[in-house]
């Protein structure tokens, strides 16, 4: 059993939710009255995420192929399923499952409490999976980091999330955007990935839509090589729902050639869920080389 959900404020009127795995930081700004109205609105809404979670778990945690019969009962499993099967044409085995969308839906699903009127802008940020309220001439500038593990090291010096990591870039988000929704995955992140990327971060309208494409482009990043490290997920961690499957774990440093044949199969990959209007850019890395899918919206800040 997890323990009741708890909160605490940070620095720059941002606030910390923890309910067991669900680790997230927001901020809201526009009128006082108004932002602590809607927080509490998004708190009382967080209290209940988790255990909807818990109850639909076994099936969340099957592949979407298999689900097409199964109506899920509460509103972050359905956004969940949905954004999942919408994106999986572009897994490499056709294996995913609504697991794929759970940081970024669980996001997306906190936006609307604090969406309130007088609220200008505001964000929810589940462990990088990251959902935006815009009103009109408002922005958010978001940073962009390509080394996951440098990220997260600066992440666990604080318990609440508060360093900043070191960002090499950044995505400028305005109100006239459709960008709503942000995510990066990479093999050295919170969750497992099947290819070689350093860190894929993708823009999309919504936050659960990114988090699955952020993973699958993730995951297309790969390449053929006896030196890397892979070992079945179930063997790391017991409640994962990817099984036996093959997750990595090390990646040497590999050619110049092999790195951009890894990046040209992600690039492939998120060029297709671009044409599909799943996402609207995409930043991919690997061992100092990157490559961009970008809109004419979405543009990355040196």
């Amino acid at each position: 059993m997890y323990m009741h959900a708890q909160r605490r404020s940070l620095s720059e009127g941002r606030w910390h939710f923890q309910h067991g795995p669900i680790d997230i930081v927001l901020q809201l700004q526009g009128n006082p009255d108004a932002c602590a109205t809607a927080l509490e609105k998004a708190w009382h809404r967080f209290e209940t995420l988790l255990p909807e979670l818990v109850s639909e778990l076994i099936f969340l945690r099957q592949p979407v192929a298999e689900l097409s019969d199964h109506v899920f009962k509460h509103p972050v499993a359905q956004l969940m399923h949905r954004a999942v099967a919408q994106a999986a044409f572009a897994a490499p085995d056709g294996f995913v499952t609504p697991m794929a969308a759970v940081a970024g839906s669980v996001a997306q699903s906190l936006l609307p409490y604090l969406a309130q009127p007088g609220v200008d802008k505001a964000y929810v940020n589940n462990g990088g999976d990251i959902a935006l309220h815009l009103h009109p001439a408002e922005h958010w500038r978001i940073g962009l980091v390509t080394d996951l593990s440098q990220a997260l090291s600066c992440l666990s010096a604080d318990d609440a999330g508060e360093i900043d990591a070191v960002v090499d870039g950044a995505f400028m988000i305005e109100a006239h955007m459709p960008v709503r929704g942000i995510a990066t995955s990479g093999w050295q992140g919170r969750s497992f990935s099947l290819g070689i990327a350093d860190s894929v971060t993708v823009l999309a309208a919504t936050a659960a839509q990114a988090d699955v494409a952020a993973t699958l482009i993730a995951n297309a990043v790969n390449v053929d090589d006896p030196r890397i490290q892979r070992r079945p997920a179930d063997s790391l961690r017991d409640d994962t729902d990817l099984g036996a499957r093959l997750v990595t774990v090390d990646v040497p440093p590999l050619s110049e050639v092999q790195i951009q044949q890894a990046l040209q199969l992600g690039l492939d990959c998120a060029q297709a869920m671009q044409t599909r209007g799943l996402i609207h850019a995409a930043f991919l890395s690997c061992q100092g080389q990157s490559v961009l899918v970008e809109s004419m919206e979405c543009r990355v800040e040196s």
